[in-house]
């Protein structure tokens, strides 16, 4: 709690390292886990040790690198450093909180006043490799770890599970085995390249998060697979793939899950974006209405794209960047039951150790507004904590 204000933090990451994922393999795993061994690399610190410096991860082909600076050929572009970050905040993270220490994780959760968080899962994905048993065999080891990570305090690390386009019924079949601990409050699809997220194919995921009653949750990338809509015509830009790369992977999410009719046959589903922005919810609810009477293309719908995105089933985080100007524009759109509050701890762009009191900041917003933003809201999306 910070000011007398719960606190639901929507968007925050874990990663583990090789070393810390290796206890979790099963049999499968670890009998091929050898044919992986050309693409490892060092986990290296510098800007920020979250993860444990010194251990492994992996660097599997398909990693998109923009190399351009506007305005200059390649060959003359300013060189990144590192991954070319800017820390927002003022004290990184402590060591190992995305990694394998929940307890420093909980302890500057304690000096931000954070309540609750939802742990985005990072864990390998060789999607390039084309190989179905290896990455589910990641997935199932994965779910093992966050198991113990998140059970060292289920009622405020709550996490997604990941769930892969090329193995529904083996995801499926993991949302049911974990659906009943406390910490599983969703799932975050990696659908691949090519697979719509609206595809028939995924039915059973669906079907199983349904029954759950558990969030489905859209999470873009900028650099890994599943790419982003576009990601060949950034025209070399660093700048422009990432500043493109979150929303418009969440234009084409919403557009395909509303529009395919999901929360309409779903009737327990609930959908959500994050780290994609917000400020541009209100043009692409309209735009997708009326691309829908113009054109056509969508499922049959009971009610519009529009009148879903504000009838309480979708949910978005919001983005620091934006100010409160931009999100009382998107209230006064879709209305005060949208979006979240949210830090993307422990990654350079929160505003650690003082993300909480920069949105508490924001004096236009009324102090009921922010009540709903930092945790009603993130209730109703996620469930109490």
């Amino acid at each position: 709690m910070k000011s007398g204000f719960r606190v639901w933090d929507s968007d925050t990451h874990v990663r583990p390292t090789l070393e810390t994922l290796e206890p979790y393999y099963d049999a499968k795993l670890r009998a091929r886990i050898g044919e992986l061994d050309r693409y490892k690399q060092v986990v290296k610190g510098g800007e920020r040790v979250t993860r444990t410096v010194g251990n492994h991860d992996y660097n599997f082909p398909g990693y998109l690198v923009f190399k351009r600076t506007l305005g200059y050929d390649v060959a003359d572009s300013v060189p990144q450093v590192g991954s070319g970050k800017k820390f927002m905040g003022t004290r990184a993270p402590s060591a190992g909180t995305e990694d394998a220490d929940a307890t420093a994780r909980l302890r500057d959760m304690d000096e931000e006043g954070v309540d609750a968080q939802l742990l985005v899962p990072g864990q390998p994905n060789p999607e390039a490799l084309d190989d179905i048993e290896l990455q589910v065999a990641f997935v199932q080891a994965f779910n093992r770890y966050i198991s113990d990570f998140a059970s060292q305090a289920p009622h405020r690390l709550k996490v997604l599970l990941p769930v892969l386009g090329t193995a529904p019924e083996a995801c499926a079949a993991e949302i049911k085995r974990w659906a009943a601990e406390p910490w599983m409050v969703g799932v975050w699809p990696v659908v691949g390249s090519e697979l719509p997220l609206d595809h028939p194919s995924l039915a059973p995921i669906w079907e199983a998060c349904d029954e759950a009653g558990k969030a489905v949750v859209h999470h873009s990338l900028a650099n890994s697979p599943p790419y982003f809509p576009g990601y060949r015509d950034m025209w070399g830009s660093r700048m422009l793939g990432r500043a493109a790369s979150h929303p418009w992977g969440a234009m084409r999410a919403v557009g395909a899950f509303i529009g395919g009719g999901l929360l309409e046959r779903y009737k327990n589903l609930r959908f959500g974006i994050l780290e994609c922005g917000c400020g541009w919810l209100p043009f692409w609810s309209r735009r997708l209405d009326d691309q829908v009477e113009y054109i056509g293309g969508s499922a049959q719908l009971a009610e519009t794209i529009g009148e879903q995105m504000a009838g309480g089933r979708f949910f978005a985080s919001l983005e620091m960047a934006e100010k409160e100007d931009m999100i009382k524009m998107v209230v006064d759109f879709l209305g005060e039951d949208v979006l979240m509050y949210a830090s993307d701890y422990p990654h350079p762009e929160c505003r650690f150790p003082e993300s909480v009191e920069h949105f508490l900041s924001w004096s236009t917003v009324s102090d009921d507004l922010k009540r709903k933003l930092l945790w009603d809201n993130a209730v109703r999306f996620l469930g109490e904590p």
